[in-house]
């Protein structure tokens, strides 16, 4: 495979001091929602309110010294331009990011706040990609990708270092572990991990309903693209199709993907809410979603989920808050 748990370790030290070791949160109301042991992993209380600073941070810090000075220019609908954002104005060095232009505000905001410039575009009617090859030219700044990098997989890769330690902690051993998918980068990164230090244990990828792509992927053997025209509040997993690089490394890794539509997704907000105390943004909650669901395998008696993120706008809250 293209990164390796000793590139995950690697990770791991460059992160130390910079990341935020979340908590894996337990509750016995949760479990009873669920009919079985659910723990939490809570990336919302993470560095920029989701994973994603992991993976930016580290495949910055693997920039070479000459070339920061030239900045880093990114793509992205919010998390991964906060966690960019964040992660370069650490190293003292320039961001710009291409961003929707109908992103969430609060992560437009976040990220502005974070000392990046913010380059909107239509993601319906231009190419991401060609707007950001455009910077790079022009610019010279290194391209942090948000999920088809080695660097980038290798830092989020040490969620799953972390939910080994801490399921040894407490003494649980899981059946399986969610977690939230779009181009893969989490899901691959945490199941690279999970396989060297926890044999045995199942991981799957979630997702929402109407952009599944990497659950067909998987059972078809090939990456597959959603539909241009679907759609689904769960914005920060909007990708079309499973990443180059990702994607060989789940169809070895992943068990399979799992999913949970967007009135189901506002469920589980509520409920990670009113049980957990817990800020989740929709594309942080499918996993949840899907476990309440009823959505995994019947045999998974003990789950752990990454909840990747916690930057939900307001009037988006609120319709999750109604469904209690």
């Amino acid at each position: 495979m293209t990164v390796s748990i000793a590139d995950i370790e690697a990770a791991a030290r460059r992160l130390q001091g910079q990341a935020v070791r979340t908590p894996l949160l337990r509750s016995t109301l949760l479990d009873a929602r669920a009919g079985r042991e659910v723990l939490i992993k809570a990336e919302p209380l993470q560095r920029t309110g989701s994973f994603k600073f992991r993976g930016a941070y580290n495949r910055i810090a693997m920039i070479p010294a000459a070339d920061r000075g030239k900045g880093v220019v990114a793509f992205s609908s919010g998390n991964h331009a906060q966690g960019v954002a964040a992660a370069a104005r650490l190293f003292g060095i320039k961001a710009t990011i291409v961003m929707p232009a109908d992103a969430p505000a609060i992560k437009r905001r976040n990220t502005e706040s974070y000392g990046a410039t913010v380059v909107p575009y239509d993601r319906f009617g231009e190419d991401r990609e060609a707007v950001t090859a455009k910077i790079v030219a022009e610019t010279g700044a290194t391209l942090v990708r948000p999920y088809d990098d080695p660097g980038i997989i290798a830092g989020q890769g040490t969620i799953g270092l972390e939910i080994a330690e801490q399921c040894a902690e407490l003494g649980v051993r899981p059946d399986a572990v969610l977690a939230s998918c779009s181009g893969g980068g989490l899901v691959s990164g945490v199941s690279i991990a999970i396989r060297a230090r926890m044999p045995g244990v199942r991981i799957y990828a979630a997702e929402p309903e109407a952009l599944d792509d990497m659950r067909r992927s998987l059972a078809a053997g090939e990456r597959v693209t959603n539909d241009p025209g679907a759609r689904s509040i769960c914005d920060a997993l909007q990708s079309p199709t499973p990443g180059q690089i990702t994607f060989p490394i789940a169809r070895e890794t992943l068990a399979g993907g799992v999913t949970a539509p967007d009135d189901a997704v506002l469920r589980a907000m509520a409920v990670a809410f009113e049980t957990l105390k817990l800020v989740l943004e929709p594309g942080g909650a499918v996993g949840l979603a899907a476990t309440l669901e009823n959505r995994i395998p019947d045999d998974i008696r003990s789950v752990v989920i990454v909840c990747s993120g916690g930057n939900v706008d307001a009037a988006t809250f609120r319709d999750a808050l109604a469904t209690l």
